[in-house]
């Protein structure tokens, strides 16, 4: 592979913890009501406007929760996210050797690019697509052929490593291959209904490519 594009959280980012954190103090303030994890995990890797509108009873609702949502999640965003071990030395050591990188996220830029700070790599992932540069997010494919348009490669020589399914069917449907991380918050076996290309159990992985 020549290239490389990867998922933000649950990816590089340990961050389902503040995800969670975040969605169950908007639905609370809103609503005054609890949803399950599993309810908004099914949701992770798509765009959180996507995620919210299905709690929201009308546009007007949904714009204050959002609001909410990222004021809270930004507030917390350094005290509950992490990086998971070995990713940031893994992508430094794939930037040396001057591999194009990219992140695709269906996060919005501003939590990505606090995201990257957090991980020491806003100069190694300075290609971003962000939930607020496409139309369709995640698991349209769209945000990963941005990438490639932007980094001037071809489907066939890029990878796209991510944690949820609708990573893997996003790479797919744009044509690259694809890589799933064992350590996300999704076991394998759901992860495996979407038969990504690749499986990797440490991001030392990666450099084997």
């Amino acid at each position: 592979m020549k290239t490389f594009l990867f998922d933000l959280d649950g990816t590089l980012l340990d961050s389902i913890e503040l995800i969670l954190t975040s969605f169950h103090h908007t639905s609370r303030t809103h609503l005054d009501r609890a949803f399950p994890d599993d309810y908004w995990l099914a949701g992770v890797g798509t765009p959180l406007r996507e995620q919210l509108s299905a709690i929201a009873s009308n546009e007007a609702e949904l714009d204050e929760m959002l609001q909410t949502y990222i004021a809270f999640n930004l507030a917390q965003h350094d005290a509950l996210a992490k990086p998971f071990p070995g990713v940031t030395n893994a992508v430094i050591a794939l930037h040396a050797r001057g591999v194009p990188m990219a992140l695709v996220t269906s996060k919005l830029r501003r939590g990505a690019t606090r995201g990257l700070s957090l991980l020491g790599l806003e100069s190694e992932l300075s290609v971003m697509v962000c939930a607020d540069d496409v139309t369709h997010g995640k698991p349209h494919p769209e945000p990963v052929l941005k990438a490639l348009e932007a980094l001037n490669v071809e489907p066939s020589e890029a990878i796209f490593i991510g944690d949820s399914v609708h990573d893997i069917e996003a790479g797919r449907a744009a044509g690259v291959a694809t890589g799933a991380v064992g350590w996300g918050p999704f076991p394998r076996e759901t992860l495996d209904v979407a038969s990504p290309d690749r499986w990797f159990h440490s991001p030392e992985e990666w450099l084997d490519l």
